[in-house]
Order: C-alpha cells, then sequence, then structure tokens
C-alpha cells in the first residue's frame, strides 16, 4: 500500500521529460552552445586570425591558418582556414572570452548532430551560417557585459 501512495504522490507533479522535437528547450541563460564567427555591419569578418582563442582552448579544437587580409585596408591578418571539431569542444567558454575582437561566441543552439565525425567539423562558411541565423540575437561579448555593470545602480549602506 505504501508504494501505491507513492506512486499517487508522483502523479501529479510536474512532468520532468519534454516531448522534444515537438517541445524546445529553451536553454537558460549565458548557455554556451554552438559557435558563431561575427560579421561587421559590412560583412567582413571580425576574426582578425590571432589564434587567441586556439591558445585558451583547452580541448585544441580550434586550428586557424591565417593568411593577408583580401580587403582594402582591411585588418593585417584573415583566417584563411577556421575549424571548429565539435566532436572535442568540452564548450566551456575560453574561446570567446580570449578573443580581442569579439569575433567568436557560443550561441544557444544546442540541438546539432550528424551522421558522419567529419560532418561534426566545422569550417569558416558554416560558423558564417550560425551567425546568419543568430545575428539578431546578444550573447556574451565584452561590451554587452561593460554595459550592463556601467548602469548606475544604488548601494545600500
Amino acid at each position: 500500500m505504501r508504494g501505491l501512495i507513492v506512486t499517487f504522490r508522483h502523479f501529479f507533479r510536474r512532468n520532468v521529460t519534454i516531448q522534444y522535437p515537438d517541445q524546445k528547450h529553451i536553454p537558460p541563460e549565458g548557455y554556451r552552445g554552438l559557435h558563431r564567427l561575427n560579421k561587421f555591419p559590412e560583412g567582413r569578418i571580425k576574426c582578425v586570425a590571432c589564434e587567441m582563442c586556439s591558445a585558451a582552448c583547452p580541448a585544441d579544437c580550434i586550428h586557424i591558418i591565417p593568411g593577408p587580409s583580401p580587403w582594402d585596408g582591411g585588418k593585417e591578418r584573415y583566417p584563411v582556414r577556421f575549424d571548429i571539431d565539435l566532436l572535442r569542444c568540452i564548450f566551456c567558454g575560453f574561446c570567446e572570452m580570449a578573443c580581442p575582437e569579439e569575433a567568436i561566441e557560443l550561441t544557444e543552439i544546442y540541438d546539432f548532430s550528424d551522421y558522419t565525425r567529419d560532418d561534426l567539423v566545422i569550417d569558416k562558411e558554416g560558423l558564417l551560417e550560425v551567425y546568419d541565423l543568430t545575428k539578431d540575437q546578444n550573447y556574451y561579448t565584452k561590451n554587452n557585459l561593460s554595459k550592463a555593470s556601467s548602469v548606475d545602480t544604488p548601494i545600500d549602506t
């Protein structure tokens, strides 16, 4: 009888599972998902191929080959190749914190999968496609963080 009481008690509680993909999970604020490579409003990539993100990555999943900038008056370097291996990535966010140009960000996209391992290595074009999908959304950047902290709030003493 005691087991039946426990069953009835759990029967009226809120469900823990969701019916994915019919119901989408809303990730919490600050969730670190799929990467994106940011662009300036005129369409140039913000990345200057400084390789700070690949140096900061503990999983060694970011590979950059720098080259000269294809734009006139552009920055000194440009990523000719920019790959991120999502199978090695631990989504720690060190890459976006290390980037001086705020060129790389982690989005809230969590549902990415594929049939082969090679398809989960995202190249520069794939990262720019993610930017086109999520350019209206604001994620963690140093500028957004400094704007939020510069708001005048009274301190109670």
